[in-house]
């Protein structure tokens, strides 16, 4: 699928997730919703081997998908229970991606600045239901 392919916004809305292990063996896990008013919240967490929380940040903002543009806007985040107003004069704020990949169970996109690849998938709604 290449970098011209317009893609559905509606597939975005719901949750998603995301988890890799670093070098240090802490698990790295992304947990996002996206709604469809635009709106996001986007909740990071860092775990040791042990499963002990090491570090817990909550972006909230809004999002949007224009033909294979993804990007977001941080307005404010909850760093350890705090809760700070992102400064919307800082471009750190502010990120657009290409859409590499858009189905009901993966989300694929890719920086358009660094470069660096995200994939995540769909959480279901229905999970450990019969």
């Amino acid at each position: 699928m290449g970098l011209n392919k317009p893609y559905n916004r509606a597939l975005l809305v719901g949750d998603w997730f995301s988890t890799a292990t670093n070098e240090q063996g802490d698990s790295l896990s992304e947990f996002a919703h996206l709604s469809a008013d635009g709106s996001f919240e986007f909740r990071f967490v860092r775990q040791n081997k042990a499963g002990e929380l090491i570090e817990e940040a909550i972006e909230y903002g809004d999002w949007g998908l224009v033909g294979n543009v993804h990007f977001t806007i941080t307005k404010s985040e909850f760093i350890e229970n705090e809760h700070f107003a992102a400064d919307l004069n800082d471009e750190n704020n502010y990120h657009a991606y290409h859409v590499t990949r858009l189905d009901s169970h993966v989300f694929v996109y890719q920086h358009v600045e660094t470069q660096e690849e995200y994939v995540l998938r769909r959480l279901s709604p229905s999970v450990g239901m019969c």
